[in-house]
C-alpha cells in the first residue's frame, strides 16, 4: 500500500515481546524496573490475525523483534503461524542470538529467511561490558553457523559509539573479507538509555574505510529500507550502513511497526499510532482489521517530516519516551 506521500510501505516490524536476556548499556537500564507481564503481549492467535490483515493490504516482508524476540517459549509457533500467511515472502528476525546456535535448523525449516544479529564488539571482554554478562563466544558461533545454512542474508547490526567500541571498525569491516555477511553500521538513536551515549555519524565511519578500501555501491532489495550496502573486491560479504541521524530517510520510509502490547507505531520517533487490542477483543474480522491499519497507515507523518521540527508543546508531549525494547528497534 501507498500513504499519503506516495511511499510504498511493504514491511512490518512486529515486536512480539519486551523482555530480553541481556540489558545492553545503550538499550536498558542496569537495574530494569519492569517488563511487561506475559499476559500483556500479543498472544500468538492475535498475531496471526494483525500479519494476515497486514498481507492483505502489501506488507511483503515482516521482521520479527523484541527485546529479544527468542525468549518467547511460543517462537516457534509464532514463526510457524506467520510462514503459512499467503503473501508474506521475507521472514526476518532481529535477534542477539543467544538461542540460535541450538535452534537454528528449526527456525530455518518453519520459514526463517533472514537473520539481523547485534553485536556491537568482537572483544570478549568490551562485548560482555557492553551487554551486561554476554558471552561473545556463544554469539559468534551462532554467527558462523548461520553463515553456513544458506539464509538469504545473515547480517551484524553494529552500534557504533564514541570512546566505546569507535576503535573496531576495521574488525568488523574485515569480517566481511572470509564470511559471507553483511555488517551495518547503524548510528544511534537518543532514546531511552542511548541518550548516556554519543554517536558517531556514518559518514564518519564512510570517510574512514574509504580511506583504506575502494567501495562498490551495491543494489538494495526492495524490502531493505534505507541502508545503503557496498562491497569490497574480493570480500565475500557485504557492508552497510544505516543513518537516522545523519542522513535522514522519512522520504524514503517504507515500515511501520506493532508493539508487543499490540500498538501499531507509525513512525519511530513519535508515540503515534493505533492500539490493535480493542479491535481483536471485538473479533473484527481480518478484512476490516486490514481496512482499519490501512487507514492509519494512510496518514503516517510525511515524507518532508524532519524528527527535530518541534513546533510546539504538543509536538513535544508525540515525542516517543518508550526504550527501544519496548517499541521493538
Amino acid at each position: 500500500m501507498f500513504d499519503k506521500s506516495k511511499r510504498q510501505i511493504n514491511y512490518l516490524r512486529l515486536s512480539i515481546t519486551d523482555h530480553c536476556n541481556l540489558k545492553c548499556q545503550y538499550c536498558l537500564p542496569e537495574k530494569v524496573t519492569k517488563f511487561h507481564n506475559n499476559s500483556d503481549l500479543l498472544k500468538s492467535d492475535e498475531i496471526e490475525k494483525i500479519v494476515k490483515a497486514f498481507s492483505l493490504i502489501g506488507i511483503k516482508k515482516i521482521r520479527i523483534t523484541g527485546g529479544e524476540p527468542c525468549v518467547r517459549s511460543d517462537f516457534l509457533d509464532i514463526l510457524k503461524k506467520i510462514h503459512q500467511i499467503n503473501g508474506i515472502d521475507k521472514i526476518a528476525i532481529t535477534t542477539n542470538g543467544f538461542k540460535l546456535l541450538e535452534n537454528i535448523d528449526l527456525f530455518k525449516a518453519n520459514g526463517l529467511n533472514r537473520i539481523n544479529i547485534s553485536l556491537d564488539s568482537l572483544n570478549p571482554k568490551k562485548y560482555n561490558e557492553i551487554t551486561r554478562g554476554g558471552d561473545f563466544h556463544t554469539v559468534f558461533e551462532s554467527i558462523k553457523k548461520a553463515c553456513l545454512k544458506n539464509f538469504e542474508k545473515v547480517r551484524l547490526n553494529v552500534v557504533i559509539m564514541k570512546d566505546v567500541n569507535d576503535d573496531e571498525i576495521f574488525d568488523f569491516v574485515n569480517l566481511t573479507k572470509n564470511l559471507n555477511i553483511g555488517v551495518r553500521f547503524i548510528e544511534l538513536m537518543p532514546i531511552g538509555e542511548g541518550k548516556k551515549f554519543t554517536s558517531v555519524k556514518n559518514s564518519e565511519v564512510l570517510s574512514l574505510i574509504k580511506k583504506h578500501y575502494i567501495l562498490e555501491k551495491h543494489n538494495n532489495l526492495e524490502t531493505d529500507g534505507p541502508a545503503n550496502y557496498y562491497k569490497i573486491n574480493g570480500f565475500l560479504g557485504e557492508i552497510g550502513f544505516i543513518s537516522p541521524l545523519s542522513n535522514r530517510f522519512c522520504d524514503k520510509c517504507n515500515r511501520v511497526r506493532v508493539t508487543s502490547e499490540g500498538f501499531l507505531k507509525l513512525c519511530l520517533h513519535y508515540n503515534e499510532g493505533i492500539d490493535l487490542i480493542p479491535y481483536l477483543k471485538a473479533n473484527v474480522s481480518t478484512e476490516d482489521l486490514a481496512q482499519i491499519i490501512e487507514d492509519a497507515i494512510y496518514n503516517k507523518k510525511p515524507k518532508e517530516h524532519q524528527m527535530d521540527c518541534i513546533k510546539s508543546i504538543e509536538d513535544i508531549k508525540k515525542i516517543e519516551t518508550k526504550g527501544m525494547n519496548e517499541i521493538g528497534g
